[in-house]
């Protein structure tokens, strides 16, 4: 098998702000394997600095991953992945490009969709919420919204000092749309309390990450009187952390950046079922090629938040979409996703 890849610019419709901060521009890794024959397939690594990645250590990383296929069937899906994690450490957002690149292959080669491979029926996955992000003001926010129209849930980026303003304003310009909160780990345990209760009168669905990711026992301080279900994101990385969160969260938030690869992600599903907790997917802002893998395991999801390319407005790639919040999966073989 020969790796490849290309650094990827795409821009955001508007700034994507959260509390740890943003940008409207977004650099990810387009990987491609190559096997003997010729057949080609596609991931995307989308890198977040939160999680100590950027396009050039996934490029360092990716030569680390050469060596560890070196030999290796690409058939091989689970004994490649558990290779790549011996190899290199976290570095989750390169080990899931390749991760998704190697199911693309698989598919493209029995000429049928991941979802189908696995099973799935894509009419069983739940709507995509899409991400209303910090803006500077409420004219902005409104604007922003408005924009959203077709999306009947959203996800409101919170974590500075105009939360409470944020989330009134908000459900007064969608007053019947789902709406869910993510403070991104920027508050403390009163503080989240506190807003969970005015979260509360405003008929939101439930709270992700309202703490920094190392506190359980302040998340467990929070679910104990939270009368929302909390959803553990940064808290949460791989399926070994899943038993560590049980009875301290009501749910987690997988992304494929972060548990590094489609194998472990659905082991997280699977140990999230055995703990009886809500399984949700997120992304970072990615193009088609990076949600599509995920997209592919949607059905299997109580909640997704797959919008990281309806927020582009240069996007490279067709293919897996959420128009009007519908996760629409096609029968292109493999990832099903183009270059456009």
């Amino acid at each position: 098998m020969k790796l490849s890849h290309e650094i990827l610019t795409v821009h955001t419709t508007h700034p994507f702000i959260i509390a740890r901060g943003g940008s409207s521009e977004y650099r990810t890794v387009m990987v491609k394997v190559t096997d003997g024959d010729g057949h080609e397939g596609w991931g995307e690594a989308a890198p977040s600095k939160f999680y100590g990645e950027t396009p050039e250590t996934v490029v360092a990383a990716l030569e680390r991953i050469t060596a560890a296929l070196e030999g290796k069937s690409s058939w091989s899906l689970e004994a490649i992945e558990a290779e790549m994690n011996r190899a290199i450490g976290r570095n989750g957002s390169a080990k899931s490009a390749v991760s998704a690149a190697l199911h693309d292959l698989m598919g493209k080669r029995l000429g049928v969709p991941l979802w189908k491979l696995w099973g799935l029926d894509p009419a069983a996955a739940p709507k995509s919420s899409f991400t209303i992000a910090i803006a500077p003001d409420d004219a902005t926010l409104r604007s922003r919204i408005e924009e959203a129209k077709q999306y009947p849930i959203l996800k409101v980026k919170l974590g500075r000092d105009r939360d409470a303003q944020i989330i009134r304003t908000v459900r007064l310009a969608a007053p019947d749309k789902i709406l869910r909160v993510d403070a991104n780990a920027a508050w403390t345990p009163k503080h989240a309390l506190r807003m969970i209760e005015l979260c509360l009168d405003y008929g939101v669905e439930f709270v992700e990450q309202p703490l920094p990711p190392q506190d359980l026992e302040g998340l467990r301080f929070v679910r104990d009187r939270s009368p929302l279900p909390i959803v553990a994101d940064e808290s949460c990385i791989v399926a070994t952390d899943v038993a560590k969160l049980a009875g301290i969260v009501d749910g987690i938030n997988i992304k494929l950046s972060k548990c590094g690869g489609l194998r472990e992600a659905l082991k997280m599903i699977a140990a999230a079922r055995a703990h009886g907790m809500l399984v949700m997917c997120g992304c970072m802002v990615e193009t088609t090629l990076g949600i599509a893998a995920a997209a592919h395991f949607a059905p299997l999801l109580d909640c997704a938040d797959l919008d990281g390319a309806a927020l582009l407005r240069d996007d490279p790639f067709a293919g897996p979409s959420i128009g009007g919040g519908t996760v629409k999966l096609g029968e292109e073989p493999g990832l099903g996703v183009t270059r456009r």
